[in-house]
């Protein structure tokens, strides 16, 4: 018999993961995505700036 506690546990540890998984294959595309090379560039310079 299998507790609700443990069956909670396997499915979090399984789809968690996955999950988690997911978000960061998203998170490093948008990273990497040509686009945003201009965007993330401009933000690195703001401390330089002198407004």
């Amino acid at each position: 018999m299998s507790s609700p506690y443990i069956a909670a546990a396997e499915f979090a540890q399984t789809y968690g993961l996955v999950y988690f998984f997911v978000i960061f294959l998203g998170v490093l595309v948008y990273a990497l995505w040509p686009s945003n090379g201009k965007r993330f560039d401009d933000a690195a310079r703001v401390p330089l700036r002198e407004d």
